[in-house]
């Protein structure tokens, strides 16, 4: 995902939402690869690095589509533009790293609320 997109993503939540964008939000991650150990490998990875596995799943396919598995990471964490675009470059390297077939990109929602 290339800058230009990355500022339009932050454009459109700021004008379509009252989420505070600037501030901490639950960011996840999508890796995607045909074997789910792989997957797994790399999930160990990553929650040394802070982040809580969400789920691995397969997508719905289309018939005769071979089989592949998601990888769902998320953290809470703020981003700017650049920080996002950064975060994105190191997945992407991490991926090709540990052999998974792509990084998927993210989404991002509200940071759940602390019970105090």
């Amino acid at each position: 995902m290339d800058l230009p997109t990355l500022e339009a993503m932050f454009s459109d939540i700021r004008e379509k939402t009252d989420w505070d964008i600037d501030g901490p939000m639950l960011w996840g991650y999508f890796f995607t690869d045909s074997s789910p150990e792989q997957l797994m490998v790399l999930k160990g990875t990553l929650e040394q690095q802070g982040y809580s596995f969400v789920d691995l799943f397969v997508p719905e396919l289309d018939e005769g589509q071979d089989k592949y598995y998601f990888l769902h990471v998320e953290r809470v964490e703020s981003h700017t533009v650049l920080s996002l675009h950064e975060r994105n470059q190191h997945f992407y390297a991490l991926a090709s790293d540990h052999g998974i077939g792509t990084y998927d990109g993210m989404d991002v929602g509200p940071a759940p609320a602390l019970n105090a």
